[in-house]
């Protein structure tokens, strides 16, 4: 049976290890009219001392979990799983699984068939916006990009969705670590 084709960016699915912190959202800034961030989309820490989408290549924070802000035209206070780029609000707060130790879920982009020795190797992210109705994010690993150093996710294990777990087959759901994570490099933004 082939996997099923549908993105889901990086979804939190618990943490490294058995540690007593409980897996949880920290919250960051996000600038008004910032760019659109969907639901389960990597975000990074830009230079502003905000949080924006991140694209292949950038250092990782986590992924958007919801964005709480005060609506410019009604002045009610809203929560929503995702951001849109007409935001005007000047206290958009963005909730961020940016543990260094979560794991998450993505599938991968590739075409062709996946392998066991994928395991272990590190890639970059493909974006690719989310669409409406449910502003989901679209990002998937790159699996041509997958090499032994270098990478933004490290490959750690397969999916146990019973949809997407078929090693050999495109686009299998990866479990991964964000390899290269802005809370555990060394230099700043």
């Amino acid at each position: 049976m082939a996997n099923k084709d549908a993105a889901f960016g990086l979804k939190p699915i618990g943490k490294v290890g058995q540690n007593r912190d409980s897996q949880g959202l920290s919250e960051y800034s996000i600038a008004a009219s910032a760019s659109a961030i969907y639901f389960n989309d990597p975000v990074e820490m830009a230079s502003t001392g905000t949080i924006t989408v991140a694209a292949a290549g950038d250092t990782l924070l986590g992924s958007l979990g919801g964005v709480f802000f005060t609506d410019a035209s009604t002045s009610k206070p809203t929560y929503a799983n995702h951001l849109d780029a007409s935001n005007t609000a000047t206290d958009i707060v963005g909730f961020v699984s940016d543990d260094p130790y979560e794991r998450f879920e993505v599938q991968s982009d590739n075409s062709g068939a996946s392998a066991q020795t994928d395991i272990g190797n590190v890639a970059d992210i493909v974006y690719a916006a989310g669409s409406s109705p449910d502003y989901v994010s679209k990002v998937e690993l790159d699996d041509s990009d997958l090499a032994t150093s270098d990478g933004q996710l490290k490959v750690i294990g397969v999916s146990k969705d019973p949809d997407n777990n078929e090693i050999g087959s495109a686009n299998v759901n990866f479990v991964v670590t964000i390899n290269e994570h802005f809370l555990k490099q060394e230099a700043g933004v």
